[in-house]
């Protein structure tokens, strides 16, 4: 699977409060709600001009703070392809992947990436193209690559439930 986007760039320690403000934490649930928030206190534009199959980049540490999965679900649902960082912080990866959001972690590439660039991943291949040059990361494996193909854990385990009955 290969996809191309547009990019939003941001820097080290972006963390879940600002992904997806804690003020709203315990009074939005809906998806859609919650993505017209994403990223608000750090780029009130971001959720207003996000394009679907646009590309977040990011240095080190990204989603850290705390286990709030409407942060993964926020960046979802404004229409994230992915996210490309020099690390991630271990929970948010997780629920991330929970959401069928692809994260790539490629340092060399942050410092090359600028915002409003277009860049290609090549997720099973593990190849990032940011204009003439080529980065190589660890593809994702086949078992977070059906989740992402299915947009997410859920769906991806009631579609392996539905093929062993049938």
């Amino acid at each position: 699977m290969t996809i191309q986007g547009k990019v939003w760039k941001y820097g080290n320690d972006v963390n879940t409060d600002v992904i997806f403000p804690g003020k709203y934490t315990y009074t939005i649930t809906d998806r859609k709600e919650m993505a017209a928030h994403a990223l608000e206190d750090l780029d009130p534009t971001f959720a207003k001009e996000v394009q679907a199959g646009d590309i977040v980049v990011a240095g080190s540490n990204f989603g850290c703070g705390s286990s709030r999965e409407q942060a993964a679900t926020c960046l979802k649902e404004a229409g994230v392809a992915a996210v490309i960082a020099a690390s991630f912080a271990r929970i948010f990866f997780r629920n991330a992947i929970n959401e069928g959001l692809p994260l790539i972690e490629c340092p060399e590439a942050i410092g090359a990436i600028e915002a409003g660039q277009t860049v290609e991943v090549d997720f099973e291949g593990g190849i990032l193209r940011v204009g003439d040059k080529t980065y190589q990361f660890p593809g994702l494996p086949e078992s977070v690559m059906g989740i992402v193909r299915e947009g997410g854990l859920i769906p991806y385990v009631r579609k392996q439930l539905a093929q062993r009955k049938a």
